[in-house]
């Protein structure tokens, strides 16, 4: 004996480790919604809204809202990895559920590449491939080390990130611009009245926006790893998107009041703009540090999403089997981690920032779409939303993601067409020639065979 224990070899088909409470599943919401939305998405939506952006903003909280509660409901009746994926099979389907994750991993995978070029873009634009690319390895290697430990470093995360945000929506709410002539510079201030962009600008802008909010499907795609899920995920869902929602209705006044949405819809770092145009220009770096670490929150809180929605497909035969994995030391799904983190680094060296948003937009909303359509069927003794509810997410969703701009749009379209198809070759290839019978009827008749001719018969 050499007094050395085997290696623990990986754990096909098991259950990951319930760790995480309340407060760790509301910070995990909050770290990928404050990341995503706060410093990315108000760029382009204000291009496609002007001044009613802010009415943008509403209405893709409104559809935010359907799809959480529907999502919360849904995740209390199954709490297992993988959320809307789950649900779709369980209510509609396996064809809609397969199509739900398939949205999902997607989209968030282009959504993971946006936040590595977000990091990148506010720590060194000038080597912006090289340093996501380094970001998505260091995450990919913490989120392999365990929930836990993924869970404690978004609590700093979230805490860096609330702090920069009250700063700038502070100063840009009660300092006046240092240079008079920034109208000169690109820079309109126009008042902030909500009906001259038009509805498709609004609704466009809305489309854009919602990428900002779709963090709060962390937490449902969470569902396996969360204590007393019944109870924890509709409250921490209904936290966390209520507490982004008043942080996204503040930055946008502020950000419209700083800049004008003429230069918001131009700017790439629209919170390092503004503190600049205000003169506080020994604050831009801390600005941009913030900026930094919640794009780092968000990008990890993704991970973590992305890769328990390839689990839960792995166990069902969509995806290869090895992605099925249970690592026996952390409790986390350490082949689809990896796998999902390769994936993120090829796209995060070669996509465009602006167009993974709306890619990513299209791919979400199809999910969260699937996901009103499964809320719609809960029972009422499985304690359904107000049935109206699911209904207007359910539109809002098909709405808003055919009001994204045409590149997204045909885009987003073309990768669902991909995945119906190949869901359509998996069919054809387990479907039985004719002629042949499927393998467990074979089965039973050459069993039936051997007990006619005696072999079948136990000795003794």
């Amino acid at each position: 004996m050499s007094g050395t224990e085997p290696p623990q070899r990986p754990n096909r088909s098991a259950r990951l480790r319930r760790d995480l409470g309340t407060f760790d599943a509301v910070v995990l919401g909050l770290g990928s919604m404050l990341g995503a939305g706060v410093f990315v998405a108000y760029a382009p939506a204000a291009a496609a809204a002007g001044p009613g952006l802010l009415l943008g903003l509403v209405v893709a909280g409104v559809v935010a809202y359907a799809n959480a509660t529907a999502s919360a409901r849904l995740a209390a009746r199954h709490p297992e990895a993988g959320g809307t994926y789950v649900y779709g099979r369980r209510r509609l389907g396996d064809f809609w559920g397969y199509l739900a994750g398939w949205g999902f991993v997607v989209g968030k995978t282009a959504s993971c590449a946006a936040m590595a070029l977000t990091v990148a873009h506010y720590v060194a634009p000038a080597f912006l491939r090289p340093v996501a690319a380094g970001v998505v390895v260091a995450l990919t290697a913490l989120t392999y080390a365990g929930i836990r430990k993924s869970a404690w470093l978004t609590r700093v995360i979230v805490a860096v990130t609330l702090g920069v945000l009250t700063f700038v929506v502070v100063v840009c709410l009660t300092l006046r611009p240092a240079d008079s002539g920034d109208a000169a510079a690109g820079t309109e201030h126009v008042p902030l009245t909500l009906g001259q962009a038009g509805t498709y600008g609004i609704l466009q802008a809305a489309g854009l926006l919602f990428f900002a909010f779709a963090g709060y499907a962390r937490i449902a795609t969470l569902g396996e790893e969360v204590r007393d899920p019944a109870h924890t995920i509709p409250r921490a869902i209904t936290l966390a998107l209520g507490i982004v929602v008043a942080v996204y209705a503040a930055v946008g006044v502020a950000l419209l009041v700083a800049l004008g949405p003429a230069r918001l819809a131009t700017v790439a770092a629209p919170l390092d703009a503004a503190v600049r145009l205000i003169g506080l220009e020994a604050a831009a770096p801390v600005v941009r540090v913030g900026a930094a670490v919640a794009a780092l929150g968000s990008l990890l809180a993704l991970l973590l999403g992305v890769s328990r929605t390839v689990l839960a497909m792995a166990r069902d035969g969509h995806l290869p089997r090895v992605l099925d994995t249970v690592h026996p030391r952390t409790g986390v799904p350490h082949h689809a981690e990896i796998a999902v983190g390769a994936c993120v680094l090829v796209v995060a060296v070669s996509v465009d920032l602006r167009g993974a948003i709306g890619f990513s937009s299209f791919g979400v909303l199809t999910y969260y779409a699937i996901a009103n359509a499964s809320a719609w069927r809960l029972r009422p003794d499985e304690n359904p939303p107000p049935r109206w509810l699911p209904g207007v997410g359910l539109v809002g969703c098909v709405v808003l993601a055919a009001t994204l701009p045409v590149r997204s749009v045909a885009w987003g379209a073309a990768v669902l067409g991909v995945g119906i198809l190949v869901w359509a070759a998996r069919r054809l290839a387990r479907r039985p020639k004719p002629g042949k019978r499927p393998s467990r009827e074979k089965g039973r008749a050459r069993r039936l065979l051997s007990r006619r001719r005696g072999r079948g018969r136990p000795h003794g």
